[in-house]
């Protein structure tokens, strides 16, 4: 094997290892006790802003934090049941697939996985 083709393998290795962090970016977003349920909570994180839901059955869901409508701030809309209805249009998605439900919204939001350990909400923000 030559130098070239070991190096080559090394940076291969490098990206492999690389990738594989990007696949687990669980990033601490808030207390388990900062959201109430039926409620929302914004989280902004490298230049993208989450939200972060507490659904009534106690559990906790995360997706995009911006309309797909209209790019506005869903933390500012009303959480009912499993439902986010954006303020500005009254778009409404699921929280916890994140399915457009009513008109004017037709996009679905992108969502992440979600766990609670030692009472703290983390995502994985690489979805």
């Amino acid at each position: 094997v030559d130098v070239r083709h070991r190096h080559t393998v090394r940076i291969q290795e490098a990206h492999e290892e690389q990738q594989e962090s990007r696949v687990s970016e669980w990033i601490e977003a808030c207390a388990a006790g900062d959201i109430a349920e039926e409620d929302v909570m914004r989280f902004d994180h490298d230049g993208k802003t989450f939200a972060i839901y507490h659904s009534p059955d106690g559990k906790f869901c995360a997706t995009d934090g911006l309309c797909t409508h209209e790019k506005v701030h869903l933390a500012d809309g009303l959480v009912t049941d499993n439902i986010i209805e954006c303020p500005k249009h009254n778009g409404r998605f699921d929280i916890r697939t994140g399915a457009a439900k009513g008109a004017p919204v037709c996009v679905n939001l992108k969502t992440y996985p979600v766990r609670v350990e030692d009472g703290k909400v983390l995502i994985n923000i690489a979805g």
